[in-house]
């Protein structure tokens, strides 16, 4: 599992001279019974929508406000996480939020600083598991948003789980009040797959929210990693 920050790669960003801060998602791999990877990808997605949704996080003075809006501030940084047994159960002590899917466990946390991780968060191992799919994903299901993954780029399960929070996070951000009640109503209901190649072309000239990576783990500075198709933003777009 890696981390991600999928802000674009830009020389001289005026972000990189704020205080920088990661978002910390864990995810639960017992070794007896690892999620299936599009599972945790999923819900690691809709553990970015929850942080962002909660009042703790929303309200002027809630207790994760200040935090989020540093973090919002800086650089979007997203690191995923490991844990399983007493180190899983350590870190859900932390004020955080579990989000489960139909079998992975993801803990959001708000964020902290950059070299400033708890040491229950800290300890947990970043690389070395990976995830797959026992069979196919079913197609996405219609009238639902969907977070299409580039199927030309190879990411470990770590880092397409960043990707895909982050590609939420843009959705999220891209709507109005209303569509957020409406989705949050709907249990932030999601898929994410990989497109085939004409998919992803459509969709990457859409207008659409695209995830350009930094460049920092894994894969090439701008490269797009994700694209945010929802619904209420594609029917801005006539060419869809």
């Amino acid at each position: 599992m890696t981390s991600s920050d999928t802000s674009p790669a830009l020389p001289q960003d005026p972000r990189d001279d704020a205080p920088q801060f990661v978002l910390p998602l864990v995810v639960r791999v017992e070794k007896a019974a690892p999620p299936a990877r599009t599972d945790a990808l999923e819900t690691a997605a809709r553990a970015v929508l929850t942080l962002l949704s909660d009042e703790r996080a929303t309200a002027d003075e809630g207790e994760w406000a200040q935090a989020v809006r540093d973090w919002q501030d800086a650089r979007i940084r997203k690191v995923v996480r490991r844990a399983r047994g007493a180190e899983w159960r350590k870190a859900c002590a932390l004020p955080g939020i579990t989000v489960p899917g139909e079998a992975a466990e993801v803990r959001v946390f708000p964020p902290v600083p950059l070299d400033g991780w708890p040491k229950e968060l800290i300890k947990l191992q970043v690389s070395g598991t990976d995830l797959d799919d026992p069979a196919p994903p079913a197609a996405p299901e219609a009238g639902r948003p969907v977070l299409w993954l580039n199927p030309a780029l190879e990411m470990s399960a770590g880092k397409a789980m960043a990707q895909a929070g982050h590609g939420a996070q843009l959705a999220w951000w891209a709507l109005d009040d209303a569509a957020r009640e409406v989705w949050r109503k709907d249990g932030f209901a999601l898929s994410v797959r990989t497109a085939d190649p004409a998919r992803w072309a459509e969709v990457t000239g859409s207008g659409l929210p695209v995830v350009r990576d930094a460049g920092f783990t894994e894969i090439a500075p701008g490269s797009c990693t994700v694209v945010a198709d929802h619904p209420a933003l594609r029917n801005r777009h006539t060419g869809l």
